[in-house]
Protein backbone atom coordinates (compact mmCIF):
# COMPACT_ATOMS: atom_id res chain seq x y z
CA UNK A 1 0.00 0.00 0.00
CA UNK A 2 1.18 3.29 -1.20
CA UNK A 3 2.28 5.48 1.82
CA UNK A 4 -0.30 8.83 1.81
CA UNK A 5 1.53 12.03 2.93
CA UNK A 6 0.04 15.65 3.24
CA UNK A 7 1.98 18.56 3.00
CA UNK A 8 1.91 22.25 3.91
CA UNK A 9 4.05 25.11 3.87
CA UNK A 10 6.11 23.69 6.70
CA UNK A 11 5.92 19.69 6.79
CA UNK A 12 5.06 16.98 5.09
CA UNK A 13 2.61 14.81 7.54
CA UNK A 14 0.44 11.39 8.14
CA UNK A 15 -1.45 11.76 11.36
CA UNK A 16 -4.13 8.92 11.76
CA UNK A 17 -6.01 8.63 14.94
CA UNK A 18 -8.61 5.62 15.99
CA UNK A 19 -10.90 7.57 17.75
CA UNK A 20 -13.92 5.62 20.32
CA UNK A 21 -17.04 7.84 22.29
CA UNK A 22 -18.81 5.70 24.55
CA UNK A 23 -22.14 6.53 26.27
CA UNK A 24 -22.27 7.58 29.74
CA UNK A 25 -23.29 4.39 32.18
CA UNK A 26 -22.43 2.49 28.52
CA UNK A 27 -26.56 2.97 27.52
CA UNK A 28 -27.19 1.93 23.88
CA UNK A 29 -29.53 3.87 22.98
CA UNK A 30 -27.42 5.30 19.43
CA UNK A 31 -30.20 4.55 16.29
CA UNK A 32 -28.98 3.71 12.84
CA UNK A 33 -30.12 7.55 12.75
CA UNK A 34 -28.61 8.73 15.18
CA UNK A 35 -25.18 6.90 14.32
CA UNK A 36 -25.57 8.50 10.59
CA UNK A 37 -26.32 11.81 11.96
CA UNK A 38 -23.14 11.62 14.33
CA UNK A 39 -21.15 10.83 11.44
CA UNK A 40 -21.91 13.85 9.29
CA UNK A 41 -21.43 16.45 12.79
CA UNK A 42 -17.96 14.60 13.12
CA UNK A 43 -16.98 14.90 9.40
CA UNK A 44 -17.85 18.74 10.17
CA UNK A 45 -15.71 19.34 12.86
CA UNK A 46 -12.37 17.31 11.41
CA UNK A 47 -13.16 19.67 8.60
CA UNK A 48 -13.21 22.66 10.99
CA UNK A 49 -9.78 21.77 12.23
CA UNK A 50 -8.40 21.24 8.87
CA UNK A 51 -8.99 17.38 9.24
CA UNK A 52 -10.60 14.75 7.38
CA UNK A 53 -12.58 11.72 8.48
CA UNK A 54 -12.10 8.43 6.86
CA UNK A 55 -13.77 6.00 8.56
CA UNK A 56 -16.82 5.93 10.98
CA UNK A 57 -19.17 2.80 12.24
CA UNK A 58 -21.12 2.65 15.39
CA UNK A 59 -23.27 0.34 17.88
CA UNK A 60 -26.23 1.46 20.07
CA UNK A 61 -23.35 2.41 23.02
CA UNK A 62 -20.65 4.06 21.01
CA UNK A 63 -18.57 4.90 17.79
CA UNK A 64 -14.96 4.48 16.29
CA UNK A 65 -13.75 6.14 14.34
CA UNK A 66 -10.62 7.23 11.68
CA UNK A 67 -9.36 10.75 11.51
CA UNK A 68 -6.84 12.04 9.56
CA UNK A 69 -5.30 15.04 11.76
CA UNK A 70 -3.28 18.16 10.80
CA UNK A 71 -0.30 18.41 13.27
CA UNK A 72 -1.44 21.67 14.11
CA UNK A 73 -4.35 20.65 15.63
CA UNK A 74 -4.22 19.83 19.76
CA UNK A 75 -5.70 16.07 20.04
CA UNK A 76 -7.21 16.70 23.68
CA UNK A 77 -9.37 20.14 22.06
CA UNK A 78 -10.13 18.28 19.37
CA UNK A 79 -11.53 15.86 21.61
CA UNK A 80 -13.73 17.96 23.95
CA UNK A 81 -15.10 19.77 20.01
CA UNK A 82 -15.82 16.71 18.94
CA UNK A 83 -17.63 15.24 21.84
CA UNK A 84 -19.47 18.96 22.33
CA UNK A 85 -20.43 19.62 19.05
CA UNK A 86 -21.74 15.90 17.99
CA UNK A 87 -23.32 15.58 22.02
CA UNK A 88 -24.90 19.24 21.06
CA UNK A 89 -26.24 18.73 17.17
CA UNK A 90 -27.64 15.14 18.09
CA UNK A 91 -29.33 16.41 20.98
CA UNK A 92 -31.43 18.97 19.17
CA UNK A 93 -32.00 16.72 16.22
CA UNK A 94 -33.04 14.00 18.51
CA UNK A 95 -34.12 15.15 21.39
CA UNK A 96 -37.01 13.06 22.48
CA UNK A 97 -35.09 9.86 21.77
CA UNK A 98 -32.12 11.14 24.17
CA UNK A 99 -34.62 11.90 26.82
CA UNK A 100 -35.70 8.51 27.31
CA UNK A 101 -32.35 7.78 28.33
CA UNK A 102 -30.91 11.08 29.53
CA UNK A 103 -31.84 14.26 32.17
CA UNK A 104 -29.12 16.01 29.47
CA UNK A 105 -28.85 16.29 26.38
CA UNK A 106 -25.19 15.50 26.84
CA UNK A 107 -24.34 11.79 26.56
CA UNK A 108 -20.76 11.13 26.38
CA UNK A 109 -19.21 9.77 28.89
CA UNK A 110 -16.17 12.49 29.66
CA UNK A 111 -13.33 9.55 28.64
CA UNK A 112 -12.30 8.52 24.96
CA UNK A 113 -10.15 6.68 23.77
CA UNK A 114 -7.54 7.57 20.62
CA UNK A 115 -4.76 5.63 19.44
CA UNK A 116 -1.96 6.73 16.53
CA UNK A 117 -2.50 3.80 13.99
CA UNK A 118 1.52 3.93 13.52
CA UNK A 119 2.41 1.18 11.54
CA UNK A 120 -0.78 -0.58 11.26
CA UNK A 121 -1.78 -0.81 7.35
CA UNK A 122 -4.63 1.81 7.10
CA UNK A 123 -6.98 -1.12 5.28
CA UNK A 124 -6.39 -3.28 8.40
CA UNK A 125 -8.07 -0.68 10.88
CA UNK A 126 -10.29 0.08 8.55
CA UNK A 127 -11.46 -3.33 8.04
CA UNK A 128 -11.63 -3.33 11.77
CA UNK A 129 -13.99 -0.39 12.29
CA UNK A 130 -16.03 -1.27 9.21
CA UNK A 131 -16.95 -4.88 11.03
CA UNK A 132 -17.70 -3.13 14.80
CA UNK A 133 -21.37 -4.36 15.43
CA UNK A 134 -21.42 -6.90 13.02
CA UNK A 135 -20.06 -9.62 15.10
CA UNK A 136 -16.87 -10.20 13.05
CA UNK A 137 -14.09 -7.92 15.29
CA UNK A 138 -10.99 -9.39 15.88
CA UNK A 139 -8.40 -8.23 17.75
CA UNK A 140 -5.92 -5.51 15.88
CA UNK A 141 -2.71 -7.50 15.07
Amino acid sequence: MKNYHQSSSHAVYSIRLHIIFVTKYRRPFLSKAMLSFLETCINDVLLAYNSKLIQFEGEPDHIHFIADINPNVNISVLMNNLKTASSRRCGLAFAEEIKAFFKVKAFWHRAYFVASIGGAPLETLKKYVENQGKGKSKPLP
